[in-house]
């Protein structure tokens, strides 16, 4: 059950969690103590910090995890960007929570009142919701995997 968790095959019920917290002698509280749902969520994933795992019974299958996010009631929209050097839009918000990859190139994205600088395989998750925009001031073009998660 530990494996099929870890791999990501499995979602464990909440007797099962709370099993594995204990027999990890944690204090519940110190468990989710960084889990708040009214805190913003900005997620900055830098090429070498991706959690590299194989699935069992597979052989030359190399996976690496750059988010999970459980999707009920929801739609995903998928798409790239490129983004041209010197282009520019005002900041906007977006009705979904935000899951950027960059594919090339370098970009500052700033969210509210911070700039966070991208290079490519880099990745960024942040709540759309909040005032934001990506800029290029490289004298290439920047392109970016943009996943885009509305509820419904």
């Amino acid at each position: 059950m530990i494996s099929q968790i870890e791999n990501g095959r499995s979602i464990p019920s909440l007797s099962v969690l709370l099993e594995i917290v204990s027999a990890l002698q944690v204090n519940l509280s110190d468990f989710f103590k960084d889990i708040s749902p009214e805190e913003e969520i900005i997620l900055i994933k830098r090429k070498g910090d991706y959690e590299y795992f194989q699935k069992e019974g597979s052989n030359g299958f190399s996976y690496e995890r750059f988010l999970t996010r459980s999707i009920k009631n929801s739609t995903v929209d998928i798409v790239f960007l490129t983004l041209e050097p010197n282009s520019f839009r005002e900041q906007v918000s977006t009705d979904a929570f935000e899951y950027k990859y960059i594919l090339s190139g370098e970009v500052d994205y700033i969210i509210g009142n911070e700039t966070y600088t991208l290079k490519e395989g880099d990745s960024l998750f942040f709540d759309g919701r909040i005032m934001h925009v990506p800029i290029n001031k490289g004298k290439k073009p920047a392109r970016m995997l943009i996943i885009y998660f509305f509820d419904n």
